[in-house]
């Protein structure tokens, strides 16, 4: 497994341009564009029914670097959100109706007013979720606390595990990885998070490990549950399955295993309109670590800001950006196939 991010590499799939430039030659490959679909169900354009969730990435600085990560975070990422952008990002938020602030990364935990940012947020009555690691948790003991000050503000703590196996999840994010997981689940377990009764919430993400789709979201959920209860004693509330999307170190992953093709036609042939209408791009406004706005995380990643509103969190205007035209290419498909797929799993 290759620890080097793609950008430290100096990968061509680095820029995001070439990116973009693969999926959008869809015609080479036989497939309609994205907006054509939208198109046959009177879905274009795609435009925002409100935001209700700032999901923000403080930072792509990670302790890991994981095989199908669409952020290419790592150790050598330095690409960190200042103070001053939080706070403009807390100005922002204070003239809104949005209840929920997503913290993602890298490991949001990594950048070094994520704690000062979490208590402003909370103390301003919002709900906070963390996409933690897990093994950042044990990374330092600077951050074996974790837990407790989770704990104290009620975060939502949302964790990927690729499986209940040490196996397939270390394939896939690292020799040890699992073991690490496990402990830190047992970590947040003993202060309450997963358990019966407690309001404090652990939730978990499962993508596949390979170009193919996941599988019912119940059902994993309920095997998870059943194996890490009776395995490892842990316990969580609820599993998000979330499709893996053609970007970054696994488009990287498709071109090179020569699945890319196979695995575009299969989002193209599971897209449910159903799905399409409740994409996360609707209500979600994502902020880069440099206070860019985006649609969603993955339009981020790509570089796709937003279009004929402000783009930049200092000068954000609540109500054009409301109502914008949501930016669209061919990546969208993973969101829109089977059950759909967002940050928060299957939409329908």
């Amino acid at each position: 497994m290759n620890l080097a991010t793609l950008k430290r590499q100096n990968h061509n799939l680095a820029n995001t341009n070439r990116q973009i430039e693969i999926l959008d030659d869809h015609e080479a490959i036989g497939i309609p564009s994205f907006q054509e679909k939208l198109q046959n169900i009177g879905l274009f354009p795609l435009k925002s029914t409100g935001i209700e969730i700032f999901q923000i990435n403080v930072g792509k600085m990670c302790n890991q670097v994981c095989k199908h990560c669409h952020v290419d975070a790592g150790p050598d990422r330095q690409e960190i959100m200042t103070k001053e952008t939080m706070q403009q990002i807390l100005d922002a938020l204070r003239g809104t109706e949005v209840k929920t602030v997503d913290l993602t990364g890298g490991a949001p935990e990594m950048n070094p007013d994520f704690r000062w940012f979490v208590e402003e947020i909370t103390a301003m009555g919002k709900s906070v979720i963390v996409r933690c690691n897990l093994t950042i948790i044990l990374a330092n003991p600077k951050y074996h606390d974790l837990p407790d000050f989770f704990k104290k503000h009620k975060v939502n703590v949302v964790s990927s595990l690729p499986y209940f196996a040490a196996k397939r999840t270390n394939a896939q994010r690292g020799e040890g990885v699992f073991e690490k997981s496990i402990k830190a689940l047992q970590m947040l377990n003993e202060v309450g998070y997963g358990m019966p009764g407690s309001n404090l919430k652990l939730d978990l993400v499962y993508n596949p490990s390979g170009a193919f789709l996941p599988g019912d979201q119940a059902e994993l959920e309920q095997q998870f549950k059943q194996k890490l209860l009776e395995l490892y004693e842990v316990q969580f509330n609820e599993l998000f399955a979330i499709t893996n999307l053609p970007i970054s170190r696994f488009l990287d992953y498709l071109i090179t295993s020569e699945n890319y093709e196979d695995y575009m036609h299969e989002l193209v042939n599971a897209f449910n309109p159903a799905a399409a209408s409740g994409v996360m791009c609707r209500n979600t406004l994502s902020i880069s670590w440099d206070g860019y706005l985006y649609d969603c995380d993955f339009n981020q990643m790509l570089d796709l800001k937003l279009e004929d509103v402000p783009v930049h969190i200092s000068d954000f205007d609540l109500i054009s950006t409301n109502e914008r035209t949501i930016r669209i290419s061919q990546h969208c498909f993973g969101c829109t196939a089977g059950a759909g797929s967002s940050c928060g799993g299957v939409t329908t």
